[in-house]
């Protein structure tokens, strides 16, 4: 199986990386290998690239289009959470660049038949790595109405959940839930009518994205590794990061926040007392979009949001 997908944002990843010749990079998710190959083609003969995905299916891929480049590769079948244990397994203390792309490949969406679409007909599953235990099934047929709608509203900002919550709860008493086509049909009939055409986005859209959040925990990991991934790099060594709704860029940004040492001290205090150390520099002063160009050719492309960070060099 060829998988699909067209790397977000290439030509700025490769420059904001600083990838050179001899250079050690991570890259935490692999999706079709377009950023890795990228990163490859400018760090050998002697650099290495750590790649990283959690769904077997990317790695597969990964083996067959970097072969190439076999000698100065490591693939990993894990979640970047456990990124640590992998550079421990290498005897690597830090790495020179980490990429971070936080975006649903087009393979998920369009071949890998675990209903992530609204769009198909698949088992509702939505596991990126499909030895995980809850499957977006098990979620939709057994949370309570409340914790469907907390779902709905905080990873997918839908206006309606408690609606759409409560439509599903009604339905599943009658028959299980069991696929995409199911559910994309319940949400567009809760929300039919003016609520739907006011949307510039099929109805489906934002409950789709939060339960795939929720099954994968995908929120809670990245603010996890966020709290690790700078320790992992050289002085000097970069990190980019891809994100692609607001949920995602704000734990990013804030981390961002916390290492430039701006102060993060209540307003009413008199004087700051949290002491905050800068440790990086922001490589994006402002959040970096992709060109009209690119959205043109991509339109997944469109939603991306890119946040590049280099460390410093502290004298001791």
């Amino acid at each position: 199986m060829s998988y699909k997908h067209i790397p977000v944002m290439l030509t700025e990843v490769v420059h904001y990386l600083n990838c050179k010749p001899g250079k050690i990079y991570a890259d935490c998710t692999l999706g079709g290998s377009g950023h890795a190959s990228a990163i490859l083609e400018k760090i050998i003969p002697d650099g290495i690239l750590i790649g990283i995905d959690q769904d077997i299916d990317a790695i597969k891929n990964a083996k067959r289009k970097l072969k190439p480049y076999e000698l100065n590769i490591h693939l990993f079948h894990d979640n970047f959470i456990n990124l640590p244990k992998i550079l421990s397994q290498l005897n690597i203390t830090a790495v020179d660049g980490i990429l971070l792309d936080l975006g649903i490949s087009f393979h998920h969406l369009d071949s890998s038949g675990r209903g992530f679409s609204f769009r198909k007909d698949e088992p509702l599953d939505m596991r990126m790595n499909i030895e995980s235990d809850t499957t977006a099934e098990e979620l939709i047929n057994t949370m309570d109405e409340k914790s469907l709608a907390e779902i709905f509203f905080k990873y997918g900002e839908e206006r309606y959940s408690r609606k759409i919550a409560r439509k599903i709860v009604n339905v599943r008493k009658k028959e299980k839930i069991k696929s995409s086509r199911q559910l994309s049909e319940i949400v567009c009939k809760t929300v039919s009518g003016k609520a739907s055409s006011r949307r510039r986005i099929h109805p489906a859209t934002r409950v789709f994205m939060a339960v795939r959040i929720a099954v994968n925990k995908e929120l809670n990991i990245l603010n996890s590794f966020m709290e690790t991934a700078f320790d992992l790099l050289k002085p000097e060594g970069r990190f980019c990061i891809l994100s692609f709704h607001s949920l995602e860029d704000r734990i990013v940004k804030r981390k961002i926040k916390l290492l430039e040492g701006r102060c993060i001290c209540p307003p009413a205090l008199p004087r700051c007392v949290c002491n905050k150390t800068r440790v990086i520099r922001s490589l994006t002063k402002k959040v970096l979009r992709p060109t009209e160009e690119e959205v043109a050719a991509n339109p997944m492309a469109r939603s991306a949001r890119m946040r590049a960070i280099e460390k410093l060099i502290i004298d001791n």
